[in-house]
């Protein structure tokens, strides 16, 4: 592994060798590795989006806090240890310099990965969906990091829209106040993670991968803070329609405020409610949604190298 003195930064062989020649790199979150998926979903799914990445012509950088170092790029063997895992922290900004710290293992949620994609100088990053304000948020004040790490960090994250369990409304709200981007993929409505269409209308609209890079490079040269925001909707093929997505929602929701679930814990429980609740294709879903941000986000890395 490369070592970047002073920061616990460790580069993969691979995404060091794409760092020095300028090749387009993808960062990858690893919180839907140890608390997203079961096994051995979570290892088959990390796999094949890290595929999904090279199969588009950009190099992956999975993202995790293993042996105090923050790595950037998993070997394959690594990915295993981190897929079976036990526990394994869960990490946002606030308890990232912790983990670091104290040895801990940890997954990053996507505020840390666009934290540590940054401090490796990648720009581009593909996850599942966002995260953003809860619902009931108004008593409960739970809103998700994620939002204000889009605001001041510069990393464009390729994502299938915020989770469809959050108040998508007070969501875009907060994103529009803070000043980010947000970007709906070849659609005019923002999608709804496993749905395609949110039922609200998106803020912007790009239909090409050098679209998307041209916002990047423009929002650069303004010297604007914080990253951008694109809402890339699953394949038409693999949706569930938002109406009775919504019917599971509710009951994992009121699953989870029945039996105390708080924090961080909130959406592992309620995705894994979706996932009984549907009978495992809320899981399908997911693994497809992943599969074509990766996919995009290699496209959109592309573009800005080649800029």
């Amino acid at each position: 592994m490369t070592d970047i003195s002073p920061l616990p930064l460790k580069l993969s062989p691979d995404v060091a060798a794409a760092t020095a020649d300028g090749r387009p790199l993808v960062a990858l979150e690893s919180t839907i590795i140890t608390h997203g998926m079961p096994w051995p979903d979570n290892l088959e799914t990390a796999r094949h989006v890290e595929e999904a990445v090279r199969a588009a012509g950009a190099v992956p950088a999975t993202i995790a806090i293993m042996d105090g170092d923050i790595r950037i790029g998993l070997a394959d063997a690594d990915l295993e240890r981190l897929a079976k895992a036990k526990n394994v922290m869960k990490l946002s900004r606030a308890d990232l310099p912790f983990a670091l710290a104290t040895g801990r293992a940890g997954s990053t949620t996507v505020a840390a990965t666009m934290i540590c994609a940054h401090l490796a100088g990648i720009s581009v990053f593909a996850t599942g969906g966002v995260g953003g304000v809860h619902r009931g948020a108004e008593q409960s004040f739970d809103i998700s990091a994620d939002l204000e790490e889009l605001a001041q960090t510069p990393v464009t994250v390729i994502s299938a829209g915020a989770k469809a369990l959050l108040d998508l409304p007070k969501t875009l709200e907060v994103l529009e106040t803070k000043g980010v981007p947000v970007v709906a993929y070849g659609a005019d409505r923002f999608p709804a993670f496993w749905s395609r269409d949110s039922g609200l209308a998106a803020p912007l609209r790009a239909d090409t991968p050098g679209e998307i890079a041209d916002l990047m490079a423009m929002k650069r040269r303004l010297g604007l803070p914080g990253g951008v925001l694109v809402g890339n909707p699953v394949p038409e093929g693999d949706e569930i329609p938002a109406d009775e997505m919504e019917v599971h929602i509710d009951k994992a929701l009121a699953d989870a405020g029945r039996e105390g679930v708080a924090g961080k814990a909130v959406t592992p429980f309620v995705l894994d409610r979706i996932y009984r609740l549907t009978d495992g294709r809320s899981l399908k879903t997911n693994i497809a949604l992943v599969l074509n941000n990766s996919r995009l986000g290699a496209q959109v890395a592309k573009a800005l190298a080649a800029r």
